[in-house]
């Protein structure tokens, strides 16, 4: 059985109180409390900067020992390279998580791509070659030409997540390509039938190995609630 770190996309957001975060609780305080009720966070910041040592010290020092920070990474790999010629900034990305990689609080990399972006097998396989084996990675296609078998074959040779992630654009293939999960829940609401069908797949997917889920951030704390709600009725 593995182990499910479920959160939301982000935790610096002052319109969760009174709802999630206590009222009088100051901004630099969040990630503390955060980590308190929930023990895994999907980090945007990432996406435009490169983060410092000293900044991922202060996240470290902030959660307890099982939590765990799944980062996106930087657009220019992603979205301006398009994983082209992108060895070198990716090898960078990865450096600079070397700190909370040995802290043992580094959950996987996603790599959103484009929606744009279309399917380029061989493009594919050249950029997964070079990702760090000693990291878990997990990309997020939103254009539907990527959803084939070539590309799962690929991710699967890789151990490299298919990001399941679903919107009111686009749902992904509820397909398994590595030894663990990663799903983006995006929808704007989840009803109690929705809620259900989620904890049902996460807790199939827990079965072969450790989940990663991350509900959208939203002016109101409700996926906040989702995801605790999600430990209680699947860990009982």
């Amino acid at each position: 059985m593995g182990k499910i770190y479920a959160g939301t996309s982000g935790w610096a957001y002052a319109s969760w109180k009174p709802g999630f975060y206590p009222a009088k609780l100051p901004a630099a305080k969040f990630l503390c409390y955060y980590s308190t009720r929930l023990n895994s966070v999907e980090v945007n910041y990432t996406f435009r900067s490169l983060p410092t040592k000293k900044l991922l010290k202060s996240w470290i020092d902030a959660t307890p020992p099982n939590f765990k920070f799944a980062f996106k990474a930087h657009q220019r790999i992603t979205h301006f390279l398009r994983l082209r010629n992108a060895t070198g900034p990716t090898l960078e990305f990865f450096a600079s998580l070397k700190v909370i990689r040995e802290a043992k609080k580094l959950g996987p990399v996603l790599f959103q791509l484009r929606k744009s972006f279309q399917c380029d097998l061989a493009l594919l396989q050249d950029f997964l070659a070079v990702l760090p084996n000693h990291f878990r990675a997990a990309f997020e296609f939103r254009h539907p030409s990527w959803f084939n078998e070539e590309v799962f074959g690929a991710l699967r040779k890789a151990n490299v997540a298919l990001c399941m992630a679903e919107s009111e654009e686009l749902d992904t293939p509820y397909v398994t390509t590595a030894d663990f999960s990663y799903l983006r829940l995006r929808k704007e609401k989840y009803s109690p039938k929705a809620r259900k069908k989620v904890e049902a797949r996460v807790a199939d997917l827990a079965q072969r190995g450790n989940v990663f889920l991350y509900f959208k951030h939203t002016k109101i704390p409700e996926g906040t609630r989702h995801a605790e709600n999600l430990f209680k009725n699947i860990n009982g």
